[in-house]
């Protein structure tokens, strides 16, 4: 069975302003990788709630996140022959996206699709006590976006066999 590529990203907070700070992706072989981005100066928006949540701070961002235009050339490499990755919160998840390749004035070579479209009804019914189940069993870090997509990957699988 080949698995969905399933995308997750963390950001500087909710709502107006805010940016995209780490994009995870869970391979359909089921590896992953995660990138952390550097803030342009323009993204100014953070809250101190979100940080709380994912734990990376905006300082580690200008040390260790990669430039906006290699994030974006990234994911156009990872997905492009794929052409297709799924996420949970598309609403959050397809904006923070459109912003990171507007900015890095390219244009995506994929589409991101809500997981939604994928599950049963069967699927959906299990869903939130699967993903507990796992997050237990593996004591998975939440809020990290290539654990996060992971998870999501792991609770799709085992929501199928159940």
């Amino acid at each position: 069975m080949t698995l969905p590529t399933l995308l997750d990203i963390e950001a500087s907070g909710f709502g107006r302003g805010s940016y995209p700070i780490e994009i995870g992706l869970a391979r359909t072989d089921g590896s992953v990788c995660a990138f952390l981005i550097q803030p342009l100066e323009e993204w100014t928006h953070w809250d101190p709630k979100a940080e709380l949540l994912h734990g990376i701070s905006r300082d580690r961002l200008q040390r260790e996140g990669y430039p906006v235009r290699q994030v974006a050339r990234w994911l156009n490499d990872e997905l492009g022959e794929i052409g297709i990755a799924y996420s949970d919160s598309w609403g959050y998840d397809n904006t923070w996206l459109s912003l990171l390749f507007h900015h890095a004035g390219m244009l995506p070579a994929f589409r991101l699709e809500a997981l939604r479209r994928l599950l049963s009804e069967a699927q959906l019914e299990r869903w939130s006590a699967t993903k507990e189940m796992i997050i237990h069993e593996q004591g998975i870090l939440r809020h990290r976006a290539g654990e996060d997509a992971l998870l999501l990957q792991q609770t799709y699988q085992r929501t199928l066999s159940l």
